[in-house]
């Protein structure tokens, strides 16, 4: 028998009828199926699992994220935002995985934006080119009070008259007030305007709603004791002493007595609770340079009209028709979340020496009469040996006291979360520490010289324009 036909019959057909056999046998196939869903399984159940660990991660982080930010908002905090924010993450062991915060902090507002991310190792995904996954973190928060409280004060001191220094704060606290005083913050921001220079003249819409010991008609100026500057509320229940009536600068070679120590020119009033620009406007044009400089007495009134102890006499002067009926109620409560108070407090000097009569020589009618009439060193020079010349009068302020008060007032504010923006226009060195020391933070001290005035105050005056009423 030939080769070919022998593998023919026992090799090339048996292995045929068993091929055929196979290909119509179908035990077996549903294991292969099994086998193959389980792998299926397996795979999508480990793609589940780092997804799963993916938004894990993603919640820890997003949460660490939003606690940061809520903390770092907060406007009664007074630490860096960005400090808060990076603690918090510090202390939750992912300091690495913060990227990036932007702080946007406002006289009246602050936002806080993190953005955090971590790249997570993947198990499963990995082997489909996905070795690692993105685990992206974004919160922003946002404090903002609707309503803002300004005691702007300005320095009328002689030294103003140096370089048109007047000038310049003139223009400057228009551009202030043409920033601040919008038609979108009508009835939100109220303005009161205290001028002062040797004394602060209250003006008798006050000083007849005050608890005053008046002596005369000729002047509006309140005799602070020096333990008043520990507080900045005015009581009703402390009878505060009116300023006496006199002039003692000047060499006295002349009775001139267009200075007194207390102003009482009607522009030279406090004028309380505004947002009537034009007025506002006028009296700063009005001002002119006069007598020395108290910068505490400046602030102790500006503090004092941001307290809630001054309500009754703005609700006074509301009724009265003189205060916008819209500030009724004002100055609001400190525990009021939507109203911030702020004090602009700017100078060109120093605290200064001041004089007062001696109460002997000052405790009758005729005596108050007598000062009105004559100049305090023109009088004595013509009048008094020089020997007893001392028994007239006594030296109630200098520079030294004048810083302590400041202080006081300053530190008294500060606790209360009053905020404080210190201007020092051409101040020499040594007059710096005090007014930095007033204001709530290095950042809110300007030292300028001419025209970069005017800049200080639209820095601060854009602050606040940035109020809306978000409620």
């Amino acid at each position: 028998m030939p080769v070919n036909d022998t593998v023919s019959k026992w090799v090339t057909l048996p292995l045929r009828k068993r091929l055929t056999r196979f290909a119509r046998e179908d035990d077996g196939l549903v294991t292969i199926l099994a086998l193959f869903m389980i792998m299926m399984m397996i795979a999508v159940g480990g793609i589940q699992l780092d997804f799963m660990r993916h938004e894990m991660e993603r919640s820890r982080l997003q949460a660490v994220s939003d606690r940061a930010v809520l903390a770092a908002a907060d406007l009664d905090q007074m630490r860096d935002p960005k400090t808060v924010v990076e603690d918090y993450f510090a202390k939750s062991g992912m300091t690495e995985f913060l990227s990036n915060v932007v702080v946007d902090d406002g006289l009246n507002f602050r936002t806080v934006t993190v953005d955090a991310s971590k790249d997570m190792d993947t198990q499963f995904i990995g082997r489909f080119g996905f070795p690692t996954l993105e685990v992206p973190a974004h919160s922003q928060a946002e404090e903002r009070v609707a309503k803002v409280e300004i005691s702007l004060v300005l320095d009328i001191s002689g030294s103003m008259a140096t370089n048109n220094r007047l000038g310049e704060v003139q223009n400057a606290a228009d551009i202030f007030l043409d920033t601040v005083l919008k038609d979108e913050n009508q009835d939100l921001i109220s303005v009161s305007l205290v001028p002062y220079s040797e004394q602060v003249n209250a003006g008798p819409l006050i000083m007849d709603r005050m608890n005053v010991n008046r002596k005369h008609d000729y002047s509006h100026c309140i005799d602070f004791d020096n333990g008043d500057f520990d507080s900045i509320a005015m009581n009703s229940s402390t009878r505060y002493n009116q300023m006496q009536h006199f002039q003692w600068n000047y060499d006295g070679r002349n009775n001139y007595r267009d200075d007194t120590v207390c102003p009482r020119y009607d522009y030279e009033r406090i004028t309380p609770f505004s947002q009537n620009k034009r007025t506002l406007k006028n009296q700063i044009d009005d001002l002119v340079p006069r007598a020395g400089t108290s910068i505490f007495l400046g602030m102790k009134w500006a503090a004092a009209m941001l307290d809630p102890a001054f309500r009754d006499i703005n609700n006074s002067l509301v009724n009265a028709g003189y205060v916008d009926r819209e500030f009724y109620n004002r100055p609001a409560s400190y525990t009021d979340s939507e109203t911030l108070k702020t004090v602009i407090l700017m100078t060109d000097g120093a605290n200064d020496n001041s004089y007062r009569i001696r109460s002997n020589y000052y405790d009758s009618d005729s005596e108050y009469v007598h000062w009105n009439k004559y100049n305090l060193w023109w009088y004595l020079r013509r009048e008094v040996d020089s020997r007893y010349w001392g028994y007239f009068y006594y030296h109630k302020y200098n520079k030294t006291l004048g810083n302590t008060l400041l202080s006081n007032i300053c530190d008294a504010a500060k606790a209360k979360r009053i905020v404080i923006w210190s201007i020092g226009f051409e101040v020499d060195d040594e007059d710096v520490p005090a007014m930095q020391d007033c204001a709530s933070s290095p950042s809110h001290f300007f030292r300028v010289e001419g025209v970069e005035l005017s800049e200080a105050f639209r820095a601060i005056a854009r602050q606040i324009n940035q109020l809306r009423l978000t409620q």
